[in-house]
C-alpha cells in the first residue's frame, strides 16, 4: 500500500514537471534578446502546487527544475540553435534554480495556504515569484556573467510577476470555490438522506415503545390469570399453558427492548443537532415532491412561514409533516396542489397541510384518527394499514398539542392543522 502511494506521487510529480516544461514554451520576452523569460510555466507550476497539496513541494520543485532544464536543452538541439549541449545546459541552468527556489519557498508557507485571504495569497505568491526570479538572475550572473537589469526593467518585471500570480491564484480560488460548492451539495444531499432516515426510524421507535408497553401489560395480565388458574381445582394443566405464554411474552418484551435500545442509539448517532422550522418545511416539500413524481402526479407544492426558530425536536416534526403531506399526495388524483404553512399565534406553533384532493366525508371525521381506519385502497382493492394518522395524533399528544381537520371547500380538499405549544419545540438559546 505504501509503495503504491509513493509510486502514485512519483507519477504526479513527473506529470507536474512535464506540463510545466511544456507550458514554459508559451512565454513573453519583455526585454531585448533572451536574457530572461517570463513564461506560463511558472503560472502552471504555482497552480499545480496550490491544487496538489499532497505533493512534497521541495522534491517537486527539484524534479520540475531538472525536467525543464533537460526539456529546453533538448528543444535547442532539435531546433538547431547552434549551441552545444554544454552551452545549452549553462544557458538554461538558471531556470532550474528558479523552480527549485520556488518550490522551497512554497514549502515554507504550505501549512498556511488555507488561512490566507485570496488577495494575501496572491501577494505572497508574487513575493515568492520575485525572490525566485532574483535567484535566477543571480545564477545567470554567476554562470553566464550576464549584465544586471536596469531599474525600469525591474519595475516591469515586478508588475508582470504580480499580474501572473494574481491571475493564477484567481484561477485557483475559482476552482476551490467550485469544489466547495460541490462538497456542500453532497453534504446537503447526505443530510437530506439522514433526515429522511431519522424521520422514518423515529416512527418505528415510537411504535416499538408502544408495543413494549402493550407487551408488559399483557405479560402482567397473563401472570395474574396464571395465578388464579393455579389456585383453582382441576385447572393445573391450563395454568401451565398460561405460564408458558407469559414466559414467551416476557422474552418477546426483552428482545423488543434490546431492539429499541439499538434503534435509539442509531437515531442519536445518525441524526443529531437542531434545525429551523423553515428547513423542516423545505425537507417535507422536497421529499414529497419526489414521492408525487414517483406516483406520476403533477402536484405543485407551496410553503409559507412567518415565524422561524430553531428546534431540536425536528425528527418528530418531520414525521408529522411527512405523514400528512404524503397522505395529501395520495388523495390527489392526477394534478393538484399542496400548501404547507407554519406560524405562531398566542404562544402556539401552528402547522397546516392543505390539499386540493377529494376531501373527507363528514361521517369519516370522527374515525379518522383511530388505528386501522382508512379510506385508501390500492388497485387490487386492499386497504392500507390505517396507522399513519393515529401515529400523527400520538406524536402531537406527546407534545401536549392538538390536531384538527376540516374541509377546504364543498367541492373537495382538506386542511390538517396541528397546534403545539411553542415552548415545547423552541430550542433554548
Amino acid at each position: 500500500m505504501g509503495q503504491s502511494i509513493l509510486s502514485m506521487k512519483a507519477v504526479q510529480i513527473l506529470l507536474v514537471a512535464a506540463v510545466t516544461a511544456v507550458a514554459g514554451e508559451f512565454k513573453i520576452n519583455p526585454f531585448d534578446g533572451d536574457i530572461f523569460r517570463i513564461a506560463m510555466g511558472s503560472s502552471a507550476f504555482l497552480l499545480f502546487l496550490l491544487l496538489m497539496r499532497q505533493l512534497p513541494y521541495i522534491l517537486t520543485g527539484c524534479a520540475t527544475g531538472l525536467v525543464v532544464l533537460l526539456f529546453r536543452t533538448a528543444m535547442d538541439m532539435v531546433e538547431g540553435s547552434g549551441l552545444t549541449v554544454e552551452q545549452s545546459l549553462s544557458s538554461h541552468f538558471s531556470a532550474m534554480i528558479y523552480y527549485m527556489m520556488f518550490g522551497a519557498l512554497m514549502h515554507v508557507i504550505k501549512s498556511q495556504i488555507d488561512t490566507f485571504h485570496p488577495l494575501v495569497l496572491g501577494a505572497v505568491a508574487a513575493l515568492i515569484d520575485l525572490l525566485s526570479n532574483e535567484m535566477e538572475l543571480l545564477t545567470r550572473l554567476i554562470v553566464l556573467d550576464s549584465a544586471t537589469f536596469r531599474l525600469n526593467e525591474w519595475t516591469y518585471l515586478m508588475a508582470i510577476a504580480v499580474l501572473r500570480t494574481y491571475f493564477t491564484t484567481g484561477v485557483y480560488s475559482s476552482i476551490a470555490v467550485s469544489q466547495l460548492r460541490i462538497r456542500e451539495r453532497e453534504q446537503y444531499e447526505r443530510t437530506q438522506q439522514m433526515l429522511g432516515f431519522g424521520s422514518g426510524l423515529y416512527g418505528e421507535v415510537f411504535y416499538l415503545k408502544k408495543s413494549i408497553g402493550t407487551l408488559e401489560l399483557v405479560t402482567l395480565n397473563s401472570f395474574e390469570l396464571y395465578s388464579k388458574l393455579k389456585d383453582g381445582a382441576g385447572t393445573g394443566r391450563y395454568s401451565r399453558q398460561v405460564l408458558d405464554i407469559t414466559q414467551q411474552l416476557h422474552e418477546v418484551k426483552k428482545d423488543s427492548q434490546r431492539i429499541l435500545a439499538g434503534l435509539v442509539k442509531l437515531v442519536e448517532r445518525e441524526v443529531n443537532g437542531d434545525m429551523p422550522l423553515s428547513g423542516i418545511l423545505q425537507f417535507a416539500v422536497k421529499s414529497n415532491a419526489k414521492y408525487a413524481e414517483m406516483l406520476g402526479k403533477e402536484i405543485k407544492f407551496h410553503s409559507h412561514i412567518t415565524s422561524d426558530y430553531t428546534t431540536d425536536s425536528y425528527i418528530p416534526l418531520l414525521t408529522l409533516l411527512n405523514n400528512l403531506t404524503a397522505n395529501a399526495v395520495e388523495v390527489i388524483q392526477g394534478t393538484g396542489s399542496i400548501h404547507l404553512n407554519a406560524y405562531e399565534q398566542d404562544g402556539m406553533t401552528i402547522l397546516t397541510v392543505t390539499d386540493s384532493g377529494t376531501g373527507i366525508g363528514k361521517r369519516d371525521l370522527d374515525l379518522l384518527f383511530e388505528p386501522g381506519f382508512t379510506t385508501k385502497f390500492d388497485e387490487e382493492g386492499i386497504a392500507a394499514t390505517g396507522i399513519g394518522l393515529s401515529h400523527v395524533r400520538d406524536i402531537v399528544n406527546m407534545f401536549e398539542g392538538s390536531i384538527t381537520v376540516q374541509p377546504v371547500s364543498p367541492t373537495g380538499g382538506a386542511m390538517f392543522q396541528i397546534m403545539v405549544p411553542s415552548v415545547k419545540l423552541r430550542k433554548e438559546e
